[in-house]
């Protein structure tokens, strides 16, 4: 994909060019600015009052334009209604056929002006982006919140889109009377579900849906999935990932982040019997559920690099391994072998296909439903989760077959075993191996295009500040400068390739991300895998009730995100709940310890629903800025940001789950309050380390 600034010279509207966000001219004063600042020639406040008056004379350029364009499309509509109110009196199927073409051709404008608003808005986003970077984190906060809500503001007309809605609703509506409705008294206002037939109207609706605001449930609910994308594809792009879509191969990935989830938790509330049987302490389930975390810290990596040239083949690979682990798990009972257990779980581990799953949706999925389908990965995910402790909760029975011994403590591993075989079956029969050839044709045409005369490339809103280049200069943000030779975006500004230059990448704030995202994993994991340990410890609780337990944790996953994405989202900042989620999750904490009282069953469940739930809140808000700030040179390769921060929870869960195994050796009396410090340890150096971040001063 090439650079935002190369896109912003090449899908300008040529006659409408002057009116356009001044982008290079901005790009240029925010370098002037920090050279300026460096020697001393000017302090911060200047800077911040100068840039401020730019921003507002490029937006109020970029409005009145915009009125303009309205006003003529509003014109030429009460023009056309006119006739049309003339053609309900006298009807003329030919008059009707050129008024509907009048409509669409009035529509084909408004989707010019649309675009035009939508390239601005990208801009202004980026350029703000840009200058944070550089400067800090105050001044978009700042910039929005004093022009967002003013009586006079002009920032609302970019980003809200003010007065186009009428403009969009005269075209659908007449479009829709126009249609053949012969003897119906119904109008597009009675029957809101009835779709309008017409591909102007749909590529007006899909318009309007890119400049609406992110924080909705789906968006919020897909950015958790870190699949990055560019925020102007190109007609070619989109036209490829047309040609690569599959639905079954689509439907056959969610199928197995769901799978995949299941076989995660679906042992947790049985590790500690199954140990026991196995002549181990109760507390060695800590190790036997974070085996598969261990593996998966290598999996990881092997697949990101395997999903760079296949799908079909690594998700082969991933059905038949965990289809073995699940065996060898299951089969452990009847060795009486600990070693066998563990190394089935290693096996399943090392079967964890996620980052193929997140890889295909971001390759090969149109960038029209990616959105829906990164949601689709998230709920996935989430109902996996609880539905293995649900599942495990059912398998409450004793029997043997010729030598084979099927109880609750291996009928998860039989069950799931079943479940790869028959997803094998069905990944080999349905899956559709998207073609490389078309990417490859792809880049040979960008390759043999004439250069494009301009000075100034800009790869998107989100470049580390600073990266050296042996081959092109670079500007602060990390961002190569464009020499005018003709180079993709994969060759100017290559993907990392190693887990060094991928960290190279990280600005302070993606690495205080990444801290939150460790830890509200490892508080979770910690919350998770002893609960069966400590509620049979202090409650008495059977595995039936401990797998209620867990199930009903994970369903709030969904409602959860739904409230923070509908409506939480919309009334505060990302970063406001940001930090008083973890605050609530160090409260959650620390009323889980056991001190002096006996310890209860409300205030083990409410402590724990708080912590959990919170986490979950903690979570989606954390990955949804995560996915706004990171570079997008992570946004592929096999280093990518989906990599980094599945690495990151991963690698927490296995400190979480040794951390549990280690605590055992001081006897289960002790096991709760020293498994909750460290957890507390690490919640409040996130705390700290959000605060001064975030609301550090120039």
């Amino acid at each position: 994909m090439v650079a935002f600034g190369k896109k912003l010279k090449e899908r300008q509207i040529q006659e409408w060019q002057s009116y356009y966000i001044n982008y290079k001219l901005m790009k240029k004063k925010v370098k002037q600015y920090a050279q300026q600042i460096e020697v001393g020639a000017q302090d911060r406040r200047h800077v911040l009052k100068d840039f401020s008056r730019m921003l507002d004379n490029q937006i109020e350029k970029i409005v009145l334009f915009l009125l303009e364009q309205q006003g003529l499309l509003a014109s030429r509509l009460a023009r056309l209604r006119e006739q049309h109110d003339a053609l309900l009196q006298q009807p003329d199927i030919s008059q009707m056929t050129e008024l509907r073409e009048a409509y669409r051709a009035a529509g084909m404008d408004l989707l010019k002006l649309l675009f035009f608003v939508e390239i601005n808005a990208i801009g202004l986003r980026k350029i703000l982006k840009k200058f944070d970077k550089r400067f800090g984190y105050r001044f978009t906060d700042y910039y929005v919140k004093t022009r967002a809500n003013h009586p006079y503001s002009q920032l609302q007309q970019v980003f809200k889109h003010v007065g186009l809605g009428a403009v969009v609703g005269a075209i659908s509506r007449n479009l829709h009377e126009l249609q053949d409705h012969q003897g119906s008294y119904l109008s597009i206002y009675d029957e809101p579900a009835l779709p309008l037939q017409d591909p102007v109207v749909d590529s007006i609706k899909a318009a309007v849906d890119r400049l609406s605001n992110s924080t909705n449930f789906l968006n919020f609910m897909a950015q958790h999935a870190l699949i990055m994308q560019e925020e102007l594809p190109s007609p070619v792009e989109e036209h490829i990932d047309d040609q690569k879509y599959h639905f079954m191969s689509l439907l056959l990935n969610l199928a197995n982040t769901f799978l995949y989830m299941v076989n995660t938790y679906i042992i947790v509330p049985t590790a500690d019997d199954y140990s026991m049987s196995l002549g181990a302490a109760a507390t060695v389930c800590g190790i036997v559920i974070g085996a598969m975390a261990i593996a998966q810290v290598f999996s990881s990596v092997y697949f990101s690099a395997w999903s760079n040239r296949s799908y079909f083949k690594p998700l082969v690979f991933s059905s038949i391994v965990l289809f073995i682990g699940n065996v060898m798990y299951a089969l452990a009972y009847d060795f009486s072998s600990i070693a066998v257990l563990l190394i089935g779980r290693l096996f399943c581990g090392f079967g964890s296909a996620r980052a193929v799953n997140r890889r295909y949706i971001s390759d090969c999925v149109p960038l029209k439903i990616r959105m829906q389908a990164s949601a689709g990965f998230v709920s996935a995910s989430a109902l996996g989760m609880a539905c293995g402790p649900a599942l495990a909760g059912l398998l409450q029975t004793n029997f043997k077959i010729y030598k084979l011994t099927f109880n609750q403590n291996t009928l998860p591993g039989w069950i799931m075993a079943v479940a790869w075989l028959f997803y094998l079956v069905w990944l080999c029969i349905s899956f559709k191996e998207p073609s490389r050839d078309i990417e490859e044709n792809h880049t040979q045409e960008e390759s043999n295009a004439e250069p494009v005369d301009n000075s100034a490339l800009e790869k998107g809103l989100q470049q580390p500040l600073l990266i050296t280049s042996e081959e092109k200069p670079e500007d602060e943000d990390g961002d190569q400068e464009y020499d005018g030779s003709d180079e993709t975006s994969e060759e100017s500004h290559p993907p990392a390739n190693s887990i060094r230059s991928a960290y190279r990448l990280l600005t302070p704030s993606v690495k205080v991300q990444l801290l939150i995202y460790f830890m509200l994993k490892y508080v979770m994991e910690i919350l998770l895998s002893e609960s069966s340990v400590v509620t049979t410890y202090y409650f008495g609780w059977s595995t039936g009730a401990v797998a209620i337990f867990l199930a009903c944790l994970g369903l709030t996953v969904l409602p959860v995100n739904i409230i923070v994405g509908s409506y939480i989202s919309n009334m505060f900042e990302d970063r406001q709940i940001l930090l008083a989620s973890e605050i609530m999750v160090c409260i959650g904490i620390l009323f889980s310890f056991h001190v002096l009282i006996p310890y209860s069953v409300p205030q083990y469940v409410c402590s724990g629903l708080v912590l959990f739930v919170f986490a979950e809140v903690l979570e989606g808000v954390n990955l949804s800025l995560l996915s706004r700030v990171m570079s997008s040179r992570l946004s592929r390769g096999t280093y990518n940001g989906g990599l980094l921060s599945t690495e990151a929870g991963t690698i927490a869960r296995v400190i979480a789950d040794g951390t549990i195994t280690l605590a055992g050796f001081l006897g289960q009396s002790n096991l709760l309050n020293v498994t909750l410090l460290p957890s507390l340890f690490v919640c409040g150096a996130s705390i700290i380390a959000t605060f001064v971040t975030y609301n550090s001063l120039y």
